[in-house]
């Protein structure tokens, strides 16, 4: 049973799209300490952030000595250069965060992991067609996941700790921020930017399947409420869910409103992929005058965009849309608009002088 009256939040990976979020909501709504584990301080005013190289487990535990967290929310990963990197560093995060607290009264652990969950890895990304809508019951894949190590990891953790917990699995993430590897958002707001720059075609740079095919996104702030919610509510404890807006949609309906929020047209899909890492390969000169036009924040492109994860979506060559009955069933409720995903991210990052 979750002690709601004791709540100190330690979010690992505090500074992504998925910990800031999830901190911004925990302490606007009050009642919550918020500690942030990252190498990086978090900006956001309430997060005392306690700095460490995440795969390293004495750094780890040394940042920890001192702690007692009651809920661990587990947001952070590293991206290597193959899945059985993957499976060992990611794997090793997730250890070292849970080996460090061991004996501390953590009543319940979070896992954000995702659709990958699905689809495979990234060295057999979207090469299998499962059904659709994912369930969470489907049977884990044969590839090397590394998702599927971090799970075990929580598992065993919890069996040793007497503690519950959850695994979250959204889809692509859409909210603010800046030099995630994961926002779609600020990518294809670049994208769009650029496109007004040098009056470049609007394309939709991914597969026909994904131009025509029925999906979904999660935004940031669903993910957040969901980690809330499920932390906090006893029924939901030793579950995985998935977490996605509850809307679906196909990017041939949404392209042309987002280039409508730029002022810009949308382009004629062109009938095959034009990926955005092979079309933007020397944008950066492009970039760093539009940065010094509009007075933006001094970010190179690289930390704004990361094309290639953009493409990895947009790119796949089956249909991918999730089930949510499961989190319905057990009391989450929560809808987000597709479209306001997106322009409300895109707002932010005007705000924060990201893009113009």
């Amino acid at each position: 049973m979750v002690d709601i009256m004791n709540k100190h939040a330690l979010i690992v990976g505090a500074t992504g799209i998925a910990g800031s979020n999830l901190a911004e909501l925990l302490l606007a709504e009050g009642g919550w300490d918020v500690t942030g584990l990252s190498r990086s301080i978090s900006p956001i005013a309430g997060v005392r952030t306690l700095s460490c190289d995440l795969t390293d487990a004495a750094s780890v535990a040394t940042a920890l000595s001192q702690e007692k967290p009651s809920h661990v929310f587990i947001t952070a990963w590293a991206r290597q250069a193959t899945e059985a990197e993957n499976c060992r560093v990611n794997g090793g995060i997730v250890r070292n965060v849970l080996d460090a607290l061991k004996g501390r009264g953590v009543q319940h652990v979070a896992l954000v992991t995702g659709t990958k969950h699905y689809l495979g890895p990234f060295e057999a990304y979207a090469k299998t067609a499962p059904e659709t809508p994912f369930r969470e019951e489907q049977a884990r894949l044969p590839n090397e996941n590394f998702y599927y190590v971090q799970e075990d990891e929580i598992f065993a953790a919890s069996e040793r700790e007497g503690s519950t917990w959850s695994v979250h699995r959204p889809h692509t993430l859409i909210g603010f921020a800046v030099g995630n590897a994961m926002n779609m958002a600020a990518t294809l707001g670049v994208y769009a930017e650029i496109c007004k720059e040098t009056g470049s075609k609007f394309v939709f740079p991914g597969s026909l399947q994904q131009w025509e095919a029925a999906t979904d996104v999660t935004d940031a702030r669903i993910l957040a409420k969901h980690l809330k919610w499920a932390a906090t509510t006893p029924a939901a404890a030793n579950h995985a869910f998935n977490v996605v807006n509850g809307e679906i949609f196909r990017w041939k309906w949404l392209w042309p409103r987002l280039a409508a929020y730029f002022g810009i047209e949308a382009a004629e899909y062109p009938g095959k992929p034009e990926p955005l890492e092979t079309r933007l390969a020397d944008a950066g000169p492009v970039w760093d005058e539009i940065v010094r036009k509009h007075g933006l924040e001094n970010n190179p492109l690289s930390r704004v965009a990361s094309f290639w994860h953009t493409d990895a979506d947009l790119g796949r060559e089956v249909e991918t849309f999730n089930d949510m009955g499961k989190s319905r069933k057990f009391g989450f409720m929560d809808y987000q608009d597709t479209l306001t995903s997106f322009t409300d991210a895109f707002d932010r990052l005007r705000a924060a002088r990201i893009i113009p």
